[in-house]
């Protein structure tokens, strides 16, 4: 039990806690998604697919990753010019923005609300654009 709560104990520190989503460009999404379906099987709607998964200091508490290609030139990836973009699950959205302003991290945009958690986009090192969200 002592393991477990060593693995909670980071809980108040804001923080990455996992991967929540892989998005990426193609010249026909809607194509893509279907040889996904049919050659590995996954399961896709119009946004793509969803993997879920438990989280093993907290089997109640599930995850989940979205995986979602994207048409050739959307302009949600800009600022970037990768052909990718990376969701990243984090805790203690709003101290992590003020952290990352402390340390003259590119931000992008104001913390936005839905019923499904908070985000915001920030730029790393190397240009890729970096979707933040803390899950509801």
């Amino acid at each position: 039990m002592e393991e477990l709560k060593n693995k909670n104990s980071g809980n108040e520190i804001p923080k990455v806690t996992g991967v929540g989503g892989i998005f990426f460009f193609t010249e026909d999404p809607k194509e893509t998604r279907d040889w996904y379906a049919k050659n590995l099987g996954l399961e896709v709607n119009d946004w793509g697919s969803t993997f879920e998964s438990r989280n093993i200091a907290n089997p109640e508490e599930i995850n989940s990753l979205q995986w979602s290609p994207f048409k050739n030139g959307s302009e949600y990836f800009e600022p970037s010019k990768k052909e990718f973009m990376i969701n990243y699950r984090v805790q203690h959205i709003e101290k992590l923005v003020e952290n990352l302003k402390a340390n003259n991290v590119t931000v992008l945009d104001e913390i936005a609300t839905y019923d499904y958690g908070k985000f915001v986009h920030i730029m790393d090192s190397d240009g890729n654009k970096i979707e933040l969200w803390e899950p509801k």
